[in-house]
């Protein structure tokens, strides 16, 4: 049994109340309404006043949470004075089933694995949970059971693409591209979809890889020695949501770092623009999807239109950005 999609992640920020604001009056994400591990009140209680937290997603450490479907929380941004930029990623096993048969696929690779306790499941509102990293060093969570919640209303109006699709997806800079390569594909059961040769002498390239029809799930791609994250996507329902975001985030000031386009490999209508915490959020719609007959395949070209400012000497100046940034 192999993953089936990427559920959530956890971001560190100098200041996640820059996420919250992001999240909700740019995006259209809503504050969770509970925090993990939160009561939720007693079902059929009139005078229950619920979770303490009152629907804030702001947990008493600074904390952020944000929901963006019928999940309790997406996004979770926790306050760091030392670091910025990606904390967690936590992959779904779906099944009790699904999680034991990967932790002993993860056991059977070498991998150390450390079982969560029930307390620390609760605090990433999952049934069960597991914690490993990948050859990158990024810290990965396995889990099964979210909590959810159907109670999502956007302030906005914005509508997520997300259910079996997993939250969006994720382009990770690697420096040991076979070795990472290796783990998400033959540990971990991602497939290729396409990928994308940028400097054949140097090793510099782009994998695309899926765990369910979304195009992409994980993208690896070296640059050099850096290690990081290039881009989170987003997906959204429709061209206009996408239109009308681009529209709030430019008036927000943020900064554009790749004008509306469509890719060529995964249709992506999309702008890209740099996030509170250093890496780039993309915000697409049309995202292709795909089933076990795709067949794999190298493109040359990155961009069906648009996407100005998305090339490989931006890309390099971002990976240099983050390894100045990391000291």
């Amino acid at each position: 049994m192999a993953i089936s999609s990427l559920g959530y992640i956890g971001i560190w920020a100098k200041d996640p109340g820059e996420w919250m604001k992001l999240g909700t009056e740019v995006l259209g994400m809503m504050p969770a309404r509970a925090l993990p591990g939160e009561s939720w009140g007693t079902p059929g209680v009139p005078d229950d006043p619920g979770p303490a937290s009152g629907g804030s997603g702001t947990a008493p450490d600074g904390s952020v949470f944000l929901k963006m479907d019928d999940w309790q929380w997406r996004v979770a941004v926790h306050k760091s004075d030392s670091r910025e930029g990606l904390a967690y990623l936590g992959f779904d096993a779906d099944t009790a089933e699904g999680f034991a048969a990967m932790l002993k696929t993860l056991a059977d690779a070498g991998v150390a694995v450390e079982r969560a306790s029930a307390a620390d499941a609760a605090a990433r509102s999952v049934r069960e949970l597991a914690r490993f990293s990948d050859p990158a060093g990024n810290r990965l969570e396995l889990f099964w059971g979210p909590t959810r919640d159907r109670k999502f209303l956007s302030p906005l109006g914005s509508q997520f693409v997300t259910g079996k699709l997993g939250f969006g997806h994720l382009n990770l800079f690697v420096d040991k591209l076979e070795e990472n390569y290796g783990f998400y594909t033959e540990v971990l059961g991602f497939r290729l979809a396409d990928y994308l040769i940028i400097d054949a002498d140097a090793g510099l390239s782009a994998n695309f890889l899926h765990c369910n029809p979304r195009h992409h799930t994980v993208a690896l791609t070296r640059v050099g020695d850096i290690r990081g994250v290039h881009h989170v996507m987003f997906q959204m329902e429709t061209v206009d949501l996408v239109g009308r975001a681009l529209d709030r985030v430019q008036k927000a000031g943020y900064r554009i770092t790749s004008t509306l386009g469509r890719h060529v490999n995964d249709n992506m209508l999309s702008f890209y623009f740099r996030s509170p915490s250093g890496f780039d959020v993309e915000i697409g719609c049309d995202g292709l999807l795909i089933d076990e007959n795709w067949t794999p395949n190298q493109f040359c070209e990155g961009d069906v239109w648009g996407h100005q400012g998305l090339t490989p000497e931006a890309i390099a100046e971002m990976a240099g950005e983050l390894q100045a940034a990391s000291g």
